[in-house]
């Protein structure tokens, strides 16, 4: 029985249709592809010009003649009721409705109509069966947050059950918990590793403390995917040591779907058949590939609610090998809200401290997790999950690390936790900047 499939169409979204319109769409040669892009692109607009009056006002409508005129969408735009920004042929009930995470702090409610959001599953069933993955037999370990409410935890649960996911709460990563972890891999024949970075991380450090290597204890293991979160080179070396199968990295949005999926010669695979994907630079330029800028993204089919020229909040780069029909990301640097601003007017992305942290800090073998906060102007803690505090000798080398590669005269203070706080979906924000 194909389970997801059918719990698609129980739900009303048309997966067959959307599969055989993928299809089509893969099809197309690339000396078209630059004609089909933009035959969606106009045609999107005009649907939403249409039926939408929140677009319309948005776009201040007179006429339509270069698609560098559209206008970006910000996400604090989009912070309106969402009956407001609805097309006006759908409504909450014939649209599907979902709501984005908040890690960038503008989350908003958005809707896709159905077809919209069967192509995104599609598509996310397309890459995964690059790797032998088929999301109607292969069973997930889901390492992913829960809705605690009573309602909401039977209703991600019922869904996990019907998709074949099998839920690894990271709200508790102690050790007795992953205890708990260590046998149902034991005891099950997971097919694939699913969730956020850093909660997957953590569980890879536990399993090296532990001398095991998890496809020993599952051997029907095929892959790991991660995703929400950044990765980093030697993250990835610690989980496919640790879980012995390769980890794939994803790159997605719920309000737009699947982004960009790894191939298995490790290009960032961008979704060009239903999304339009640009890189532009502070003043709404299209950058050339190669430059890194903001991502901003397209919902080629989504009537239901307009995504054109949408800001995600996102810092990338396109590589020069990129084209049309396959552009490839060869950098995602971070959000566009990760800044750390210093005393001297100095400004450098906020994960500038986290990679001259990490260095040092996995020196010792001790950090399980940490996180940068900026404080104040020149203040910076570091809260940190630890077997054991600190030493004067680490803190010196990891002020060093900072004073070297970020500035000089900062207040860096250390703070020891049981657990770090995680956001109600259950992502680790790396750096926060608590500064107006």
């Amino acid at each position: 029985m194909d389970w997801f499939k059918l719990s698609l169409q129980l739900n009303k979204f048309p997966i067959k249709r959307a599969q055989k319109t993928l299809e089509k769409i893969q099809a197309i040669p690339e000396e078209e592809y630059a004609e089909y892009q933009r035959r969606r692109r106009n045609s999107i607009i005009d649907y939403h010009i249409q039926h939408n009056s929140f677009y319309r006002e948005f776009f201040n409508w007179d006429g339509f003649d270069d698609w560098k005129h559209v206008p970006i969408m910000k996400k604090a735009d989009l912070q309106h009721p969402l009956q407001e920004r609805l097309s006006s042929t759908y409504n909450t009930k014939t649209a599907y409705i979902g709501k984005t995470s908040g890690s960038s702090g503008h989350p908003f409610i958005f809707a896709k109509n159905r077809f919209a959001h069967a192509l995104s599953w599609a598509g996310f069933q397309d890459r995964y069966k690059w790797y032998d993955i088929d999301l109607n037999k292969s069973l997930q370990a889901r390492f992913y947050g829960i809705p605690l409410d009573f309602y909401g935890n039977i209703q991600e649960r019922l869904k996990d059950r019907i998709s074949l996911r099998r839920r690894f709460n990271i709200f508790d990563l102690s050790e007795s918990k992953m205890e708990v972890f260590l046998k149902r891999f034991k005891n099950s024949n997971f097919d694939y590793l699913n969730g956020y970075t850093s909660a997957i991380v953590l569980f890879a450090r536990f399993l090296k403390d532990k001398g095991i290597v998890l496809k020993e204890l599952c051997p029907s293991l095929k892959i790991c995917i991660v995703t929400s979160e950044r990765l980093f080179e030697k993250d990835k070396e610690l989980i496919e040591n640790s879980m012995g199968v390769p980890v794939i990295n994803e790159y997605g949005a719920s309000e737009v779907g699947l982004i960009a999926f790894e191939d298995e010669n490790n290009h960032w695979i961008v979704n060009s058949e239903d999304l339009y994907l640009e890189i532009l630079d502070e003043n709404n330029n299209i950058l050339p590939y190669g430059e890194e800028g903001r991502v901003v993204i397209t919902s080629l089919f989504n009537k239901a609610h307009p995504m054109i020229r949408y800001d995600i909040g996102d810092i990338g780069c396109l590589s020069k090998d990129s084209t049309l029909k396959k552009p490839i990301l060869e950098k995602l640097i971070g959000r566009t809200n990760d800044i750390a601003r210093l005393p001297d007017g100095k400004v450098v992305p906020g994960l500038t401290f986290y990679y001259v942290t990490k260095t040092v800090i996995e020196d010792s073998g001790n950090i399980k997790e940490f996180v940068i906060i900026q404080t104040e102007i020149e203040s910076f803690k570091i809260e940190y999950v630890s077997k054991n505090e600190l030493s004067t000798e680490q803190k010196n080398k990891i002020l060093a690390a900072i004073a070297t590669y970020v500035g000089k005269n900062l207040n860096i203070t250390f703070e020891r936790k049981d657990i770090l706080k995680r956001s109600p979906s259950g992502k680790l924000k790396q750096f926060t900047s608590l500064l107006k």
